[in-house]
């Protein structure tokens, strides 16, 4: 029930920032970047791919979980899921695409996508915790905002493997799809979305040659 609440209230929030006008994030101006140019730049590294899930078994819920690590109580992976994030994982990596650090919010179906795709994640409460919220929508997941506006380690792109409201909640626009990611570049303080990628768009940077 406590779960039920919560995720109520997250949605009235969601809605609030929506009605409040445009987020910071939401792509703008030239068409983004795509095949060999967005290749070339995702292997200079400097992005964040924050990545919704792999596909889940809607038929499961979060309302009896008694704890993170709980995930018999959880919304978890499907099958087909689990193949999407290993399917991910093996492109991204086909493509030579350097990753450094890897985050996912503690819930099961997100680290599992993490561990699936990339071998290993820390697990991260601000990923998809509210957190201390100042008034208005301006403060709304700011600690996942603090991480989509940090900079990766040089020559690298940090991972994150959240959830579609938070993310949405920042950025406006549709929801990402399971196992879709956006590409984030974050910037002094803040971030902007390049673009976002599924797995057929992974695959197709995966084909292009290696060399720039």
């Amino acid at each position: 029930m406590r779960t039920r609440k919560r995720l109520i209230a997250i949605l009235a929030l969601v809605a609030l920032a929506a009605a409040s006008g445009p987020a910071t994030g939401q792509p703008a101006g030239p068409p983004p970047p795509a095949g060999a140019e967005l290749l070339a730049a995702l292997r200079g590294g400097g992005f964040i791919l924050y990545f919704r899930h792999a596909d889940t078994d809607r038929s499961q819920n979060d309302q009896r979980m008694r704890g993170f690590e709980d995930c018999a109580r959880q919304r978890n992976l499907t099958d087909g899921g689990r193949d999407h994030a290993r399917a991910i994982g093996a492109a991204i990596r086909a493509a030579a695409i350097p990753v450094g650090p890897v985050l996912a919010s503690p819930y099961c179906r997100t680290v599992e996508t993490a561990t699936l795709a990339f071998g290993a994640a820390e697990r991260l409460p601000e990923v998809r915790e509210p957190g201390p919220t100042p008034a208005g929508p301006a403060g709304l997941f700011a600690a996942l905002r603090g991480l989509l506006s940090t900079t990766p380690p040089a020559g690298t792109n940090s991972v994150i493997v959240g959830h579609a409201i938070p993310f949405q909640a920042l950025v406006g626009g549709r929801y990402l799809d399971e196992g879709q990611a956006a590409v984030v570049r974050p910037e002094g303080g803040a971030f902007r979305v390049v673009t976002r990628v599924g797995l057929a768009q992974w695959r197709e940077l995966a084909a292009l040659p290696l060399t720039k």
